[in-house]
């Protein structure tokens, strides 16, 4: 039978909730069990695909076109596995079910209430997750924080569950913040006490207390807590404040959180394989090299907004023993007529300009491509950034002045970048994009077949406007290369300028596929360049 694992949150947000899922989900990976993750998020939007990236981070995409939360980015990264559709769950989808099953009759005239119904959707989520991924172990996070009232359908659903599967089958882990007030220059536990309370009188009683401190809280704390919150001293983990969350599992571990979970149940304790992970952290307390690449985006006020790009970049660093220190520039600080680029770019090695939507911005993303193709300076782009390297190459290496995407002057002559003739007629924002793996064929002796080293690839993709094949003889004749293509629609993918250094950009978002331990092919290669002396 599938065990189930819930992490919720409590005193305040973003205290680590996903971290510390992602880290006990590798701890028992590493013990030889199954473990699939998901995310119960709160709030009303479907999903978070039409959210402001600088009010709520980036949107990632797993392999099925399924738009979610950041969190479930940091699952794969630690985890090192697909996760899918089952995998975030807003109460936006919750509610849409429940009122699409109330209008086809489903529910035979019932009165259609909170409870069973909203609750039974949730958990059908739950247990839907544990059927499809065939997993040992399914842990769910709790978005929010416990108290807040829209997280309490979430919450009544988890007492449910603990009641049907009982608690050999189910595990609480409630992550909290043990803040430390100077002057009298003590830890406090009453905001965790009154947290654990709050979840106590909604039928749930935490099994495990994960303490955000910012150093070890010793006996006392702890068998305070143990006596207040009723559960045993040992069940208490210290996540104390680092630098590196890569760190944050193995410290879990020294605790033996792991092992305690297995023991709740009665699961047999193999011994953990952490040695790859050992080495990752060795690697990156060890980096004896550093490099600076900028990063050209419209959202940088909220580094989350581009945390897969720049944990990336990172990763690859960690293959060659650097430190990558990323530049964030906000493109719209370069539309400005005075502006110094060789100035703003003097230290950086890589220039790399990701996705985005809307036309705020792009003057000042086009300025640094352009300046990293005409100074020979490694360059990668990514969605938008790939559509924006052939809106520059277009105008200023073709001569064609007005070349331009549909997307920022619809009534454009020259449409570079178009919709595809299927999304001329979609309406709706969410949803409606090319979201998802899609088929790559790459041409060989190109930079991209060198990167990847195999004939055909599948990457992951959130973009609605394409490359329009109407320019591509023009184009190459110019000297771009259309490297990858997608052959069932006859897409572009990648495209690259072969007299350049090292210029490459592709279509899809590869930040979605890199791991800390196995870069992502394309930031292995454009990182390797950058540091190249």
């Amino acid at each position: 039978m599938t065990k189930y694992v819930f992490v919720t949150g409590g005193v305040v947000s973003g205290l680590g909730k996903g971290i510390t899922a992602s880290s006990l989900a590798l701890l028992l990976k590493a013990r030889g069990y199954k473990v699939f993750m998901q995310k119960f998020d709160p709030y009303f939007n479907v999903d978070p695909g039409t959210m402001n990236p600088i009010q709520h981070g980036e949107v990632f995409v797993t392999y099925d076109g399924c738009e979610t939360d950041l969190d479930l980015g940091h699952y794969e990264r630690f985890i090192d596995e697909e996760l899918n559709y089952t995998s975030n769950i807003t109460s936006g989808k919750i509610y849409k079910s429940v009122i699409e099953k109330e209008r086809h009759g489903d529910y035979l005239g019932a009165t259609v209430q909170l409870v069973p119904h909203i609750t039974n959707e949730i958990k059908n989520k739950v247990y839907e997750a544990g059927i499809t991924s065939k997993a040992d172990i399914v842990i769910t996070e709790i978005g929010g924080t416990v108290g807040d009232i829209e997280s309490q359908a979430f919450i009544e659903t988890l007492r449910q569950i603990q009641y049907e599967k009982g608690s050999e089958n189910t595990c609480f882990v409630h992550t909290t913040l043990i803040p430390y007030i100077f002057g009298s220059n003590e830890l406090k536990t009453k905001p965790t006490q009154n947290s654990v309370k709050d979840l106590q009188n909604m039928g749930i009683r935490p099994n495990f207390l994960v303490c955000r401190t910012p150093y070890a809280t010793g006996d006392s704390i702890k068998e305070k807590l143990s006596l207040f919150c009723n559960l045993p001293k040992e069940n208490i983990i210290d996540c104390v404040d680092t630098n590196n969350i890569y760190e944050i599992p193995l410290n879990m571990h020294r605790q033996r959180i792991d092992e305690l979970v297995l023991k709740q149940f009665n699961l047999k304790e193999n011994k953990a394989n952490l040695a790859e992970w050992e080495n990752l952290i060795h690697t990156m307390n060890n980096l004896n090299n550093e490099v600076e690449i900028a990063l050209v985006g419209k959202y940088v006020e909220l580094h989350d907004a581009y945390i897969s790009v720049a944990e990336s970049l990172r990763h690859a660093g960690f293959k060659y023993k650097t430190k990558v220190n990323i530049n964030y520039i906000n493109s719209e600080s370069l539309e400005k007529d005075n502006v110094n680029l060789k100035e703003i770019f003097k230290n950086s090695r890589g220039i790399l300009v990701p996705g985005g939507f809307g036309n705020r911005g792009i003057d000042g993303k086009i300025k640094a491509i352009k300046y990293a193709r005409e100074n020979n300076i490694p360059f990668l782009g990514i969605c938008l950034g790939m559509q924006l390297a052939v809106i520059e190459f277009a105008r200023n290496v073709c001569g064609i002045d007005d070349a331009n995407s549909t997307e920022f002057e619809p009534t454009t002559s020259e449409p570079i970048i178009d919709l595809m003739s299927d999304q001329k007629s979609v309406i709706n924002m969410g949803g409606t994009l090319r979201l998802g793996n899609y088929n790559c064929k790459l041409e060989k002796n190109t930079l991209a077949y060198k990167d990847y080293k195999q004939d055909n690839i599948k990457e992951r993709h959130r973009h609605r406007y394409e490359f329009n094949n109407k320019y591509m003889d023009l184009l190459k004749e110019k000297g771009m290369v259309f490297s990858g293509i997608n052959e069932e629609s006859n897409l572009v993918e990648i495209i690259e300028l072969p007299k350049h250094k090292h210029f490459i950009a592709c279509q899809f978002h590869p930040e979605f596929k890199s791991r800390p331990t196995r870069p992502h092919p394309l930031f292995d290669s454009f990182v390797h360049e950058a540091i190249k002396k």
